[in-house]
């Protein structure tokens, strides 16, 4: 004769859930970047990088030329170009989008030539080319057209397709109302189109300006006056001069006092276009 069957009330173990395992896997991470930070802090010779690059009265030599020259100059480069650019890119985008075959080729040619070159060779072939292609001929405003021009060239490429995406994403209802309306296919484009285009497109473009204010340091292969350099020129040049790279660093934080609130804007630019899709 058996005795009743025990049953085994032990409750089972539960697994982590998903929530847990995730806040686990964060954890993880955070303490491995901690353990690596903390490594890098304590192996690194803190005091012959201050000596080579944090010394304060090299930095103060560069005050006030670094501002009122070297980024002044960096700014007019960079929005000489962004403009050429701009317009430039906004006349191969409609070539791109036209219904006439060869104006479609060539704005193609265009872009996957000034899209496949690194920006080097385009300042390259403008400071030299040009001027042995049109001898006797000089480009309009010196060493600020030709930054223009270059600038503007490789920019152009970029933005073309840029702008070409933001007219092909506005709503083809909004062409056939404005044709409806006795618009022209010309005018309803350049009054309906293009400005809802731009209202799509101004955080890629605004990233753009981001992206031609790094290149603009190019400009040194142009061959550049003391009166015309940039940031990366300046500071190269003075660094040279004391032996020392405190000057590359001084340069650096001049190209992130401009960098970084162009990218906080262009967040809060996705951000509110996000938004305003929901």
């Amino acid at each position: 004769m058996t005795g009743p069957e025990h049953t085994d009330v032990t409750p089972r173990r539960k697994g982590l859930t998903r929530r847990q395992r995730r806040g686990l896997a964060r954890g993880i991470q955070y303490a491995v970047f901690a353990a690596a930070v903390t490594a890098l802090a304590v192996t690194a010779d803190w005091g012959r990088l201050r000596n080579q690059f944090a010394q304060a009265d090299i930095a103060r030599q560069m005050f006030p030329d670094v501002i009122t020259l070297a980024l002044k100059n960096t700014v007019l480069y960079t929005l000489s170009g962004f403009v050429l650019g701009l317009v430039l890119g906004m006349v191969i985008a409609l070539m791109r989008l036209s219904s006439v075959g060869p104006y479609r080729w060539l704005a193609s040619v265009y872009i996957e030539i000034f899209r496949g070159l690194p920006a080097l060779l385009i300042f390259i072939f403008v400071g030299v080319a040009v001027p042995l292609a049109f001898p006797g001929t000089e480009i309009p405003g010196g060493t600020y057209g030709k930054v223009a021009l270059a600038l503007g060239l490789v920019s152009a490429a970029y933005m073309a397709e840029t702008i070409r995406a933001g007219i092909q994403a506005v709503p083809k209802g909004q062409m056939e109302a404005a044709r409806s309306l006795g618009f022209s296919p010309a005018r309803a484009m350049v009054s309906v189109i293009v400005p809802q285009a731009f209202r799509i497109i101004l955080p890629p473009l605004t990233n753009e300006l981001v992206l031609l204010f790094k290149d603009s340091s190019l400009v040194l292969f142009l061959g550049v006056t003391l009166q015309e350099r940039e940031l990366s020129k300046f500071g190269r040049d003075l660094a040279s001069q004391t032996a020392n790279s405190t000057p590359i660093l001084v340069a650096g934080l001049c190209y992130l006092l401009v960098t970084v609130p162009l990218s906080l804007v262009v967040r809060r630019m996705e951000s509110k276009a996000q938004e305003a899709v929901r």
